[in-house]
C-alpha cells in the first residue's frame, strides 16, 4: 500500500486517479498508523512552502515525516511536496524544511528573453545518473509536466535528472530512500506514470 499524506495543501485527485490507473493499492490519510504501514509514502503540495510546512507542524507530521524518512521508508514528495524536503525556503521569508535532502529553495528569476515565471508546461529531462531506479522504464529527454515559480538550489550531488529552464532546474531529487520531483508525474502522461510504478516498486522492495 502507498500512503499519500493529506495535511490539506494538495490537490489530491490527478495523483489519486493516476496511482488507481496503475492498480496500486493507495489511502489518502493523516493518520501516523496508516502512514507506518504503507510501503511507501508520497508527499504532495501545491501552494506556498510558508504555509504547508506550518500545517505540517501544526498536524504533528512534520516531525514523524522525517522519522519515518530517516528509518528508511521510501518517500517521495511532488512539486512543494519535493520542495519541503529540502533544509529551508527563501519563498516570502525564510522557513525549515524537513530537512531530508540538502539545499534550500529559491526565487526562480530569470534575465533570458522569452522566459516567464512561473514555468508553466512541458520540458526534458537530462539525466546526471543514469542508473536510478526511479528512472528505469524513462529515457533521457522524456518531456515532464511543471507548474513552479521556485525552484532547488546547492543541491547538486542529489540532482538525479534536471530540466534546463535559463537555468538548470533540479527535476528529480534523491538522497537514498527519499525522492523527490518538481514536476508533476500525475500530470505528465506515461512518463510520469512510469516514474509513479518505478517508486511502487522500490516501495515493495522490487526496485
Amino acid at each position: 500500500m502507498i500512503a499519500v499524506v493529506d495535511y490539506g495543501v494538495g490537490n489530491l485527485f490527478s495523483l489519486c486517479a493516476s496511482l488507481k490507473y496503475l492498480n496500486i493499492e493507495s489511502v489518502v490519510t493523516a493518520d501516523k498508523e496508516l502512514l507506518k504501514k504503507a510501503n511507501g509514502i508520497i508527499l504532495p503540495g501545491v501552494g506556498a512552502f510558508g504555509d504547508a510546512a506550518s500545517k505540517l507542524r501544526e498536524s504533528g507530521l512534520l516531525e514523524f515525516l522525517r522519522d519515518r524518512a530517516k528509518s528508511g521508508k521510501p518517500f517521495l514528495g511532488i512539486c512543494l511536496g519535493m520542495q519541503l524536503l529540502f533544509d529551508k525556503s527563501y519563498e516570502y521569508g525564510e522557513h525549515d524544511g524537513l530537512g531530508l535532502i540538502k539545499g534550500e529553495v529559491c526565487d526562480l528569476n530569470l534575465d533570458t528573453e522569452g522566459l516567464k515565471v512561473p514555468q508553466i508546461g512541458w520540458n526534458s529531462l537530462t539525466f546526471k545518473q543514469k542508473d536510478d531506479p526511479l528512472m528505469k522504464y524513462v529515457k533521457e529527454g522524456s518531456h515532464v509536466y511543471y507548474v513552479h515559480s521556485f525552484y532547488a538550489k546547492n543541491c547538486d550531488e542529489s540532482i538525479v535528472a534536471y530540466s534546463n529552464y535559463g537555468v538548470d532546474v533540479p527535476g528529480v531529487v534523491r538522497n537514498k530512500n527519499v525522492y523527490g520531483t518538481q514536476f508533476h508525474p500525475e500530470k505528465s502522461g506515461e512518463v510520469g506514470l512510469n516514474m509513479l510504478r518505478a517508486f511502487v516498486e522500490i516501495a515493495e522492495g522490487n526496485g
